[in-house]
């Protein structure tokens, strides 16, 4: 059993794709050692960028048309379909396999995360739900966007994807990306559009999701920093992110 006692917070600004996912990765694999605590990381994108799904193929993305077949694209270790990534608030979820948010399985931290998602949005009268059915989307098949399609935990408002999560599972970690896409300015991906300041609502998403997490849960979170091993980890695997081996796979 881990000895962290509570899961850390960490706020980032918006960064780019490859930054945004090497810190990911760095902190799954330090938090599987037990070197770094859980953690839930916040963070928003600058420019927008478009993440492939782990499993989807590289020429998906080289159809995609302008505009957004012209933004940044990076890939990510989670799985699904591809997010264009703007006007959003991100988070990332790093646990140890024994955490206590995954006592009930790591299928039953998709709920506790977008029920969570849903309660601060309803706080700011942003009615939301689950979708409660799931198409026949896999890995590898289904529409390119991964907000076009539907798991039956993903986070839906007036019918449209408003958030959905993935996750990624090595022998000790877990990470769960999820995104909450609060405005859209490329039609090419299909989500949800509500009547809501982006800013003021994403100030809110940073302040209380993990309060709403705790009270679900009976976790604690604090907020926390970024060590200096941390962010030279985090710098190290940024060549990966940007190269073309790891962007271009299949």
């Amino acid at each position: 059993m881990s000895d962290f006692t509570s899961t850390r917070i960490l706020n980032d600004p918006a960064l780019d794709g490859p930054i945004n996912m090497a810190r990911d990765e760095s902190l799954m694999t330090r938090v599987g050692r037990g070197e770094s605590p859980p953690t839930l990381r916040l963070y928003q994108w600058n420019p927008p960028t478009i993440s492939l799904g782990y499993f989807q193929p590289y020429a998906e993305y080289e159809k995609l048309r302008p505009p957004a077949g012209a933004l940044a694209v990076v890939r990510r270790l989670t799985g699904g379909g591809a997010i264009l990534h703007d006007l959003e608030l991100t988070y990332s979820l790093m646990l140890p396999l024994d955490h206590s948010l995954l006592r009930n399985g790591p299928r039953k931290l998709y709920e506790l995360a977008h029920d969570a998602v849903i309660s601060t949005l309803g706080a700011l009268s942003i009615q939301a739900d689950r979708c409660g059915e799931t198409d026949d989307s896999t890995p590898t098949r289904g529409p390119f966007f991964c907000f076009e399609r539907r798991h039956c935990v993903d986070v839906l408002l007036d019918g449209n994807k408003l958030a959905g999560s993935a996750q990624r599972r090595t022998r000790d970690a877990l990470l769960q990306h999820g995104s909450i896409i609060l405005g859209n300015r490329f039609d090419q991906q299909t989500t949800a559009r509500p009547d809501v300041s982006i800013e003021e609502t994403i100030t809110a998403l940073r302040e209380d999701l993990p309060c709403r997490l705790a009270q679900a849960t009976g976790a604690t979170f604090s907020p926390g920093d970024w060590t200096t091993d941390e962010l030279g980890a985090a710098t190290a695997l940024i060549p990966k992110y940007k190269g073309q081996a790891w962007t271009r796979r299949t």
